[in-house]
């Protein structure tokens, strides 16, 4: 598996992530064996980036039960509903919720979800930064970064607004 060094983190990363957003089901609930078995088959295979989300339903749960045995092989990252945020206090209770969901103190990289030019300027205004400075001094996330969903003539604006350490481009 190639990886690649995301220099301001100093991690190698693989180019391929296990993306938890849509784990095999049973019944309507995560099938835990399934998914166990594709997540450890994503390990072996040198994958070390399992990315999760608040709204991937109970993903991070799952994560939460199985970290234990696989968090010293891989990097978490999950993000922050840009949607579900209507006031600072939200940002600091769904990252709390998360933590204890994925059962650790702190998270490898942590994506504000969804963003375009309009939300990440309502989030500004909700004193994203100020969140973002205080949860990372807390050592409750190490990076921070965005999964951008805009138009590619905002995406610089966006980028310029503070100093990310990883964005994912969902295209």
């Amino acid at each position: 598996m190639q990886k690649r060094l995301i220099e301001k983190a100093g991690d190698e990363i693989s180019t391929l992530g296990f993306g938890a957003m849509r784990l095999p089901l049973k019944n309507g609930k995560i099938d835990r064996i399934k998914a166990k078995e594709l997540i450890y088959h994503a390990i072996d295979n040198g994958i070390n980036l399992i990315d999760t989300a608040y709204l991937y339903g109970d993903s991070e749960s799952f994560l939460g039960e199985i970290l234990p045995e696989i968090k010293s092989k891989v990097k978490i990252c999950t993000k922050l509903p840009a949607i579900n945020v209507r006031k600072y206090e939200d940002m600091e209770k769904i990252l709390d919720e998360q933590l204890k969901r994925l059962q650790i103190d702190c998270i490898d990289y942590y994506l504000i979800h969804a963003v375009d030019l309009k939300a990440i300027n309502r989030l500004f205004k909700r004193d994203l930064i100020k969140f973002i400075n205080k949860a990372k001094n807390d050592g409750k996330i190490k990076h921070i970064g965005f999964s951008y969903h805009g138009p590619k003539e905002e995406f610089e604006i966006v980028l310029e607004g503070y100093d990310w350490d990883v964005v994912m481009i969902i295209s």
